[in-house]
């Protein structure tokens, strides 16, 4: 998809699953189940935030950042989801959770436990977490806007979802209980 195609927003799954990921209908599948809506836009793919500004302004939400952590030894495995706009520091969450040197997982790890790769990250892929392994961390920020925007387990599309819907019906159909935090905005 072009970059500078025209965004639409869609309700719910596209009419056609032709040429789409398996997971990525699958997670169709998994929200339809619970009785989710959602509205999506199909894009470019996104690999930054700043590659996501055209489709918040269309889900009129912002994207959250869903990043993929481990402890130094790599037993211990977190997703924080976080605002996009917020300068993330290790050290910070790290002293929040009591974990010492948090470091970005690795891309392998990533795909085995959440069933995407770096870019795709998303809340979402916790469906996929069947072991329970990933702790989930939220950013209490991202709590306090009425949707969360996140991938569908591939970076061409993007979804808005109720937080709500996220807190209530997905994250309880997961598992996954969130480690709730408040990281701070200084740059320093």
């Amino acid at each position: 998809m072009m970059c500078d195609t025209e965004l639409i927003l869609e309700q719910g799954r596209p009419a056609s699953v032709a040429g789409r990921a398996q997971k990525e209908i699958e997670i169709y599948d998994f929200l339809d189940n619970l009785g989710v809506p959602y509205a999506r836009v199909d894009h470019a793919p996104a690999m930054t935030m700043a590659d996501c500004e055209k489709t918040d302004q269309v889900l009129g939400t912002a994207m959250c950042k869903n990043l993929f952590l481990a402890n130094r030894q790599g037993t211990a495995f977190y997703l924080l989801l976080m605002p996009g706009d917020k300068p993330f520091r290790t050290k910070n969450l790290s002293a929040v959770l009591g974990v010492a040197r948090l470091s970005f997982g690795t891309p392998e790890k990533m795909e085995e436990l959440l069933g995407v790769l770096p870019g795709s990250a998303t809340v979402l892929g916790l469906a996929y977490d069947r072991e329970k392994v990933v702790t989930l961390v939220i950013d209490r920020a991202v709590l306090s806007g009425e949707y969360i925007g996140c991938h569908p387990m591939v970076n061409t599309a993007s979804l808005r979802i109720k937080t709500v819907d996220l807190l209530e019906k997905i994250l309880p159909a997961t598992g996954h209980a969130p480690v709730l935090v408040d990281l701070p905005r200084e740059t320093e």
